[in-house]
């Protein structure tokens, strides 16, 4: 069980890198105007494979009910927003912790995250068990 957590947390860090970069990298390849929002999409589009990919990497090694990962992943990546995120990329832009969570994109960003991860290791479990 604890080898799970772990896993976890290590799948679950390596989901919060891989969308922060992504959002961080959208902002050097302005398609729209408004970039924030640009950097929004990419992130929603992103999270789909970083999702699935922490999930597939997790059930390669642990065991656990996939509601309980995606709100450890949730939990992990919320952690790291609040510890790296804002301080290091946000607040030095002029926004800051209440910008950030006041934001409904980060509410949806939240719900998806959980939704896809759910699906995907119930998918993973259902397919691994046939």
């Amino acid at each position: 069980m604890t080898t799970d957590r772990i896993f976890s947390f290590v799948f679950g860090t390596l989901v919060w890198v891989l969308m922060v970069s992504i959002y961080l990298l959208s902002f050097n390849f302005p398609i729209i105007e408004n970039l924030e929002l640009q950097s929004n999409i990419a992130l929603v589009l992103a999270i789909i494979p970083s999702a699935c990919l922490g999930t597939h990497l997790f059930y390669q090694k642990g065991q656990m009910k996939p509601s309980a990962l995606a709100l450890t992943f949730i939990l992990i990546v919320t952690l790291l927003d609040i510890i790296i995120t804002i301080p290091v990329f946000i607040i030095p832009t002029g926004g800051g912790y209440s910008v950030f969570f006041s934001d409904p994109m980060f509410y949806i960003i939240i719900v998806m995250f959980y939704l896809i991860v759910l699906n995907y290791g119930t998918y993973r479990l259902k397919k691994v068990a046939l």
